[in-house]
């Protein structure tokens, strides 16, 4: 003789049938690529609701062309028919160098914040951080680059050379704002303020970009500050630029040998600077991150 079916039973059976047809919840953390994806988006949406820390690779940029080609650029002789297409490089390059400041100051306020601490409490990468704190610092530095590009177009400055030395001249680009990136992050792991993180930089980046080819030529420095001009990195990647772009013809004879060889130096200088930069940067990081 058969039991009756009480509501208990109805609701047990539903349950089970429900339990069996639900899927099982994947509670594995996303891989890496989706984490460096959300902590990209994560920064573009900051920048998105805070449009003024675009101002130092839009305003800042255009005002320096402003000053120098129209102010100081009759008083400057190169070796190119264009002032202001022999400037627009070196603009570019520093723009470039200046990458370093927003990565060193937007990765040290999220460590004073705690911010850092909250990621960690996630099943996330530690590394996710730092990859894409680098991939958006090079978003950032590619807007510059742009909005670059327009001004010199305005102001007369043309690619010569054809599509696929200029293409490359961007990339030299790109490959130096990467190594400037770690550079940034090695700061701003290290200091423990963000007013330690300006005063530092601003000290060591700004003075590095000016002396540099790329205001005025090196030919007409003195012996020793035209020796270091020359060897520094920004005046290979700037020659580099130029040459490839066809916006002046090869360095003189005299100079030293990296402007003799600027693609080949700026990539020799780009490698260097990450291979000895970023392990520095990931210890600094991963100390100051460790309890």
């Amino acid at each position: 003789m058969s039991q009756p079916t009480t509501d208990t039973d109805t609701d047990i059976d539903t349950a089970t049938r429900t339990a069996v047809a639900a899927p099982a919840v994947d509670h594995r953390p996303p891989g890496l690529a989706r984490q460096v994806q959300m902590m990209v988006w994560r920064n573009l949406k900051h920048t998105r609701r805070q449009p003024e820390m675009l101002t130092d690779v839009t305003i800042q940029p255009v005002m320096f062309v402003v000053l120098f080609a129209f102010v100081f650029g009759g008083s400057i002789q190169t070796d190119s028919s264009s002032y202001r297409e022999w400037l627009l490089p070196g603009i570019m390059a520093q723009t470039m160098a200046f990458a370093s400041f927003i990565v060193a100051n937007g990765l040290n306020m999220d460590l004073e914040k705690g911010i850092i601490d909250r990621f960690r409490s996630l099943p996330i990468s530690r590394g996710s951080v730092l990859i894409g704190r680098s991939v958006y610092g090079i978003i950032h530095s590619s807007i510059g680059i742009f909005v670059m590009s327009i001004t010199g177009l305005v102001i007369g400055w043309r690619i010569r050379n054809g599509f696929v030395d200029g293409v490359l001249a961007f990339l030299l680009l790109l490959l130096f704002g990467f190594a400037m990136i770690w550079v940034g992050i090695l700061v701003g792991s290290a200091m423990r303020s963000p007013e330690a993180v300006n005063g530092l930089m601003f000290t060591t980046i700004f003075p590095v970009t000016f002396l540099a080819n790329t205001f005025a030529p090196t030919e007409a420095m003195a012996p020793v500050l035209r020796t270091i001009a020359e060897w520094n990195p920004i005046s290979s990647l700037v020659q580099a630029m130029r040459e490839l772009w066809g916006n002046v013809p090869p360095a003189p004879a005299d100079a030293a040998l990296p402007l003799q060889h600027p693609v080949v130096t700026s990539i020799a200088w780009s490698v260097l600077i990450t291979a000895v930069i970023a392990p520095l940067a990931v210890r600094a990081y991963v100390r100051r991150t460790t309890d």
